[in-house]
């Protein structure tokens, strides 16, 4: 079976024929809408029909770039998601810092402060960490025997006492608060005076005044300071405030209850005291010896200074006055009684 050509190429003029004609007509089509602009109208029409065929070739085209987009959009939000909650995290933590700088500048401005109202030399020192042992209230402090810290020494904050150093070691200190079952303070009542001796009571983190009378003069709300009677504390640093007061009138001592006011629940820096309070000194053994015998002296210038025996005449002794001089004052007194007897005369005559 032999192949024939369609019937469209085997009728007409040849395929060069027909494009020099399409050509022809194409470029009279183009010389008459350059010079007349005859073919606009139809332009217009013709895009006008083709307009919608047109949307609707594009459509794949507008999905394909839509979806591109919405993808790269999507990433590029959640990358800049990302990048605001870093930020977000890094700007609450800076500003957590600086809440945190400002509270402790704060209470080193009141350590400050304290540091100048307390008569002795004081240090600066840091909490380190809490002892680990539950029966006891001890914290250790970034000061030890290398900065001067010696045992015994009492640690303060701006609002009063903390505790004591009671271990030292060459760089750190360990420090018993007075909330501890083994420290005991004396003290006393800052509205009138009254004297007690506070004991810790361990876990509670509460202090009691023992040994009180139950007729003693406390009252709930009373500031407690120290008495400097031990030497070691200063005298006036608040201690505690006064939270229960129970009187049993069948007992020796009432109960007094106390809250500390200092604490290291909400500090990190405390003073250590490094020098003790003054106290006058005891005077030498000489000077106490030359007291005694100037006073043995002494006691016989004060017996001397007693009425004489009558009929003796006393000595006169350095430091008598005129009124202990004999009695001549008196002798004259019977002279009023002797001039009776001459008046009598005088009666019986008349």
């Amino acid at each position: 079976m032999e192949y024939s050509p369609p019937p469209l190429f085997k009728q007409g003029a040849s395929a060069r024929v027909k494009m020099m004609v399409f050509a022809g007509i194409s470029i009279a089509l183009l010389l008459v809408d350059s010079r007349m602009h005859a073919l606009t109208a139809v332009r217009q029409a013709v895009g006008t029909v083709l307009y919608p065929v047109q949307m609707a070739a594009l459509v794949p085209r507008d999905v394909a770039l839509g979806v591109g987009t919405y993808f790269s959009s999507l990433s590029a939000l959640e990358k800049q998601v990302r990048d605001l909650k870093h930020e977000q995290i890094a700007s609450a933590q800076i500003l957590q810092q600086a809440q945190l700088n400002i509270v402790e500048n704060n209470h080193l401005r009141k350590l400050m402060e304290a540091r100048e109202r307390v008569p002795v030399k004081s240090m600066l020192a840091e909490i380190l960490y809490d002892t680990r042992d539950s029966a006891t209230r001890k914290i250790v402090l970034d000061r030890g025997i290398q900065h001067g810290v010696e045992l015994g020494r009492p640690v303060i904050d701006n609002l009063g006492v903390v505790g004591q150093v009671t271990r030292v070691f060459p760089f750190t200190s360990e420090v018993t608060l007075l909330t501890d079952e083994e420290q005991a303070i004396p003290v006393q009542l800052l509205r009138n005076g009254v004297r007690s001796v506070a004991y810790g009571r361990g876990k509670s983190g509460t202090m009691e005044l023992r040994f009180t009378e139950p007729t003693a003069d406390i009252q709930i709300g009373d500031i407690v300071i120290t008495s400097g009677l031990d030497g070691l504390y200063p005298a006036g640093l608040a201690v505690a405030r006064v939270t229960l007061v129970e009187r049993n009138a069948h007992g020796p001592f009432g109960r007094v209850v106390c809250q500390p006011l200092a604490g290291i629940e909400r500090n990190t820096q405390l003073l250590i005291l490094t020098t003790s309070p003054d106290i006058p000194p005891r005077p030498p053994v000489e000077e106490i010896k030359v007291g005694r015998k100037i006073a043995g002296k002494m006691a016989p210038i004060k017996d001397a200074a007693k009425p004489a025996a009558p009929g003796t005449t006393p000595a006169a002794t350095p430091g008598t006055t005129p009124a202990a001089t004999p009695p001549a004052a008196t002798a004259p007194a019977p002279a009023a009684p002797a001039a009776k007897p001459a008046t009598a005369p005088t009666e019986t005559t008349r």
